[in-house]
């Protein structure tokens, strides 16, 4: 913005900016106003390597297994006893170890187990992340997590398993697909910045994927961050100053085409 108001005579249409909160979270876009933002069309900078544009993200859902056993004194246990957080470990240990997130890549999905919580034996909940680019292997994904506990709950039939599946977001390819230009004008400005595009997939989510799907077009261009999510995070601020070279040529691009 800096740069726009130091250069008038750059033209270009109305530009409107927005941060998002919780975007790790998925929760990002659940109180942003689309109309109120007034874009037809907008871009995220979330991404990592230099000259990547991203139209696809995960379908995403979480799946809550709650495990209701029964706790009595360990000591006068035998036959009664039903240990929640051992029906749960067993759930989590019988999933298709070809389909974590550890053993995939790709355009693989995964089952992706990661939040405990047990305040006794009687009771467990965990939450498993369930991730593939099509609604098709979503589905397949949830269809084996449930044979999982049909299984175990063979192996432990006093055990009462439930579980609740919550939609999180889905693959913004199917909305971008339906009007490209957001991605192919990208693309243009990408190249006129000196940069070769790197039009993939995104193996985790945006914000830009639930606003697609809220009717604000919203594919993601390089940022710079690296490592993301562990101690090691960093960004390279050359990859970030051609982010935003690239965003300039960009909105000439959308000058020119409109």
């Amino acid at each position: 913005m800096s740069w726009l108001n130091e250069n008038p005579d750059f033209l270009h249409g109305p530009i409107r900016i927005g941060f998002t909160p919780d975007e790790e979270i998925g929760r990002g876009a659940d109180h942003f106003d689309v109309k109120a933002f007034g874009a037809a069309y907008a871009y995220t900078l979330d991404g990592s390597e230099l000259g990547e544009i991203e139209d696809e993200t995960f379908c995403a859902d979480t799946a809550i297994v709650t495990v209701t056993g029964h706790d009595v004194h360990p000591g006068y246990a035998k036959d009664t006893l039903v240990n929640a957080i051992r029906v749960a470990a067993a759930i989590i240990d019988s999933i298709d170890e070809d389909q974590l997130p550890e053993t995939t890549e790709g355009r693989e999905p995964y089952l992706h187990p990661y939040l405990m919580s047990s305040s006794d034996v009687s009771k467990a909940e965990f939450k498993v992340l369930v991730r593939a680019f099509t609604e098709e292997e979503l589905e397949e994904r949830e269809a084996h997590l449930n044979e999982v506990v049909e299984q175990v709950g063979d192996c432990f039939p006093k055990a009462k398993i439930d579980i609740e599946i919550k939609e999180s977001y889905r693959n913004m390819g199917y909305k971008i697909s339906e009007d490209p230009k957001v991605l192919n004008y990208a693309i243009e400005g990408i190249k006129r910045a000196g940069v070769e595009p790197k039009r993939q997939a995104i193996r985790g989510g945006t914000d830009g994927a639930r606003l697609s799907f809220m009717g604000l077009l919203t594919p993601n261009i390089w940022a710079g961050g690296q490592s993301f999510h562990s101690v090691n995070e960093w960004v390279s601020l050359e990859w970030m100053g051609k982010a935003v070279e690239a965003t300039a040529e960009i909105l000439g691009v959308w000058v020119e085409k409109s």
